[in-house]
């Protein structure tokens, strides 16, 4: 009983270390807790209070965890504000915030409809593009083919128009048969090659066969 009033912090403990007049001294006084500016003890003066040492692997994985724990705890706590906010919201403006809830879906409702309505609209202006362009490509495809169809043509005279002349110069080729025949005529007709042009292309200065 005597152990349990003297650990016990209550008035009874701090009269047990006092002597009142006319009484016997109960219990030795207990001394205070000391100060900060106390200096330490003589058996402590030497000491060197070092940490426990720490795994670095461990470590990290502590405070990976307490990051993890901060984070969900904040996430609780924002959440439980919100929603403390918005019951003390519903309760001051509940009705208000009905009427704005039908209003913000009216509105929605009414921009969904403008948005499809749009789409529509923009839909029908692609497909009439499409349809369009569609035309302007087989059109080009047409064009492209006819324009090769006249090449073509055209190319095929030029090869024509070149073998029935080249029919015609052989006509004068000089061959084993006719070398003779050649060779009379040009002595009979001598052309002399020796002359100068002017800038329009004529003749300008021959000289005399001799």
């Amino acid at each position: 009983m005597l152990r349990r009033i003297l650990a016990s912090p209550g008035p009874a403990s701090g009269l047990l270390g006092r002597r009142l007049p006319g009484l016997p001294l109960l219990a030795a006084p207990a001394r205070g807790r000391k100060s900060r500016t106390d200096p330490p003890a003589k058996s402590k003066a030497g000491r060197i209070n070092t940490p426990p040492p720490v795994d670095p692997a461990e470590l990290l994985v502590v405070k990976e965890r307490y990051r993890r724990y901060a984070s969900i705890l904040s996430s609780l706590r924002a959440e439980f504000k919100h929603a403390v906010v918005m019951r003390r919201y519903e309760e001051k403006f509940g009705q208000l915030r009905a009427q704005r809830k039908q209003a913000a879906e009216e509105e929605h409702r009414q921009l969904m409809a403008f948005n499809d309505a749009e789409n529509q609209r923009l839909q029908q202006r692609r497909e009439v593009r499409l349809r369009r362009e569609e035309a302007a490509e087989k059109e080009r495809r047409l064009r492209g083919a006819q324009k090769h169809a006249d090449f073509l043509e055209e190319f095929l005279k030029e090869r024509e128009r070149e073998v029935l002349q080249l029919q015609e110069d052989a006509k004068n080729f000089i061959t084993p048969d006719n070398l003779d025949e050649k060779i009379e005529e040009c002595l009979n007709n001598p052309r002399n090659y020796n002359f100068a042009v002017d800038k329009d292309g004529r003749v300008a200065k021959r000289t005399a066969l001799s």
